[in-house]
């Protein structure tokens, strides 16, 4: 594809004033698996890669979503030149549509599929095509962003197609980005990563390494789809009635074998779930996706019999309104699970999610059908590169420095070990945190300043709303409950109390709240203080008198009626 940006076949990095550096400055993804999104600067510009999101952990109670801080972006918003996109997963552009109205209209690029699930999730927003800038670009493309930033698009293999990593070559050197990636000599569509590549790359000289973390402490090769495709036919193959089969709606390759794997064993599929039907959509429309026999609707599998039917439907993750999570607890309006079934949940739990999975597998369980999952079935591989892989990168690139990425601390330090044990190890390493800004020149590798960054969350129609504060408060209201107490000051003193989730309806009990209360009250008009403080005094004298009589910490709101 051509493009007025592009770049020549060759970028060299130009030459550098002594104090030239370029800042890598990461918001997002950085000791945390979620919510990535870098930023580059060099100079008086930016580029920007992805625009991801998180999913909240147990106890951030009420949230959807969790997306990046933004600030430095928004400070900085003119001189932000461009923008490039990984990949399609949800951790890598889901928070985009929170994130490109608040920045300037500047190009994104990224492949096909990813630009087309880009597309599906800012209509879903109303967030208009003009609105924006996305331009394609192959998986060996190059662009040139501003005047200082020359990208090249390295294909990948990873669990959905047109995945990338890159070669930024920059005034001060090159910069090496794996993206998200596993070495799969066995890919579904037969599309390897470009190691050729990457390992002229390291020839040319890479500055800087920036590598995906997450299965660092795995030793060995993460196993290949084709391997897993094979477990699954053979459990498939076995299935005596209806299997119902869950993955990631974004595991586009692994959907293609399934299809596969139906059509073989004569059995026809229906896509059940509103994220498994888009991604479906968008992927069959780039030619990603081939059905060897027409998708059916739930109607039109009635005439079948049991064993010629397979469901790919939305769960993987015990979702609550999920189509797994609603046939689990009978709450499907057109489908109900009975003995005989067959459930296969070809996916692992992501980390805060394995209470949600466990309760669903356990349902399932008492329902009474057949249920396969790892890791006593093997019926699903990560999408990411375990230590044998890792280690071939840096062999490959020879990196000077090198900064693990995209894995919580223990998943970076061990990336770090392991690049220290290679015959060539980098000749520094930095394990950064989200708002570090890395200086990198030549000679130069450190952290010198932060940024803001962290979490923004997204509950309901709020963004940004809600605070650590108050998910504390919804965690304490969860354990101890709440009491709120109302004291009315005319025509003489009284309080009224209202506790939810506190203790069983205790008369006695509340008397003598009442009582603490009141008398904290009376004591603060006869001194005539103001209105806050008598409220205050009723507040920790309640507090105090609570904690010695129960023992516990409700979450107590005093208001004042004057």
């Amino acid at each position: 594809m051509t493009h007025p940006e592009q770049t020549p076949r060759n970028p060299q990095p130009g030459p550098e004033s002594s104090d030239a550096h370029l800042e890598v400055i990461p918001l997002g993804g950085m000791g945390e698996i979620g919510k990535n999104i870098f930023a580059y600067r060099f100079g008086d510009e930016i580029m920007v890669v992805d625009g991801g999101l998180a999913f909240p952990d147990a106890h951030q109670m009420g949230i959807d979503l969790i997306i990046p801080r933004i600030d430095y972006l928004q400070q900085h918003a003119a001189l932000i030149k461009g923008w490039i996109l990984t990949h399609g997963h949800e951790d890598h552009i889901g928070g985009l549509p929170y994130i490109l109205p608040r920045l300037p209209k500047v190009p994104v690029y990224g492949a096909p599929l990813t630009l087309g699930l880009v597309r599906e999730k800012l209509a879903e927003f109303g967030v208009k095509d003009g609105d924006v800038d996305l331009r394609e670009v192959g998986l060996s493309d190059k662009v040139r962003i501003g005047k200082n930033f020359h990208v090249e698009f390295i294909r990948m293999t990873h669990s959905i197609p047109d995945n990338a990593g890159y070669i930024l070559t920059t005034p001060v050197g090159r910069v090496l980005h794996t993206g998200d990636f596993k070495l799969d000599e066995h890919p579904s569509d037969g599309k390897l990563s470009d190691l050729p590549r990457i390992e002229q790359a390291g020839k040319d000289g890479v500055l800087l390494l920036i590598s995906d973390s997450t299965n660092a402490e795995r030793p060995g090769r993460t196993p290949s789809e084709a391997e897993v495709a094979k477990n699954i036919e053979e459990v498939i193959a076995n299935c005596r009635g209806r299997v119902f089969l869950t993955t990631f709606a974004s595991q586009v390759n692994r959907i293609q074998n399934i299809l596969h794997i139906a059509h073989r064993l004569n059995r026809r599929v229906v896509m059940e779930g509103r994220s498994m039907l888009k991604y479906a959509q968008v992927a069959q429309a780039l030619g990603h996706l081939e059905a060897p026999d027409p998708f059916l609707t739930n109607e039109e599998v009635g005439e079948l019999q049991d064993q010629q039917v397979l469901y790919l439907c939305t769960g993987s993750q015990g979702q609550p309104m999920s189509v797994l999570s609603r046939l689990a607890f009978g709450t499907h309006a057109k489908i109900a699970l009975r003995r005989g079934d067959s459930v296969i949940l070809s996916s692992n739990p992501i980390p805060g999610n394995e209470e949600a999975v466990n309760l669903v597998i356990n349902r399932l369980y008492e329902i009474g059908v057949d249920v396969y999952y790892p890791p006593t079935y093997r019926v699903h591989a990560s999408g990411h590169a375990s230590q044998e892989e890792l280690a071939t990168i840096l062999n490959l690139a020879r990196p000077k420095f090198f900064l693990p990425w995209h894995g919580e601390p223990r998943h970076q330090i061990n990336h770090a070990r392991l690049a220290q044990t290679l015959p060539r190890p980098p000749k520094r390493t930095l394990i950064a945190k989200n708002g570090d800004v890395v200086r990198l020149g030549p000679d130069e590798f450190k952290v010198t300043g932060t940024v803001p960054a962290g979490a923004v969350y997204v509950d309901g129609l709020g963004v940004g709303d809600i605070s650590d504060e108050i998910l504390l408060d919804r965690v304490s209201m969860s354990q101890e409950g709440i009491l709120i107490m109302t004291a009315v000051l005319h025509p003489s003193p009284h309080v009224e109390i209202v506790s939810r989730g506190f203790v069983r309806a205790n008369r006695d009990l509340d008397n003598q709240i009442r009582k603490v209360a009141l008398e904290a009250i009376e004591g603060g008009v006869r001194e005539k203080k103001r209105l806050e403080d008598v409220r205050d005094d009723m507040y920790g004298a309640v507090r105090r008198f609570v904690r010695k009589v129960t023992g516990r910490n409700p979450v107590l709101i005093p208001m004042i009626v004057d």
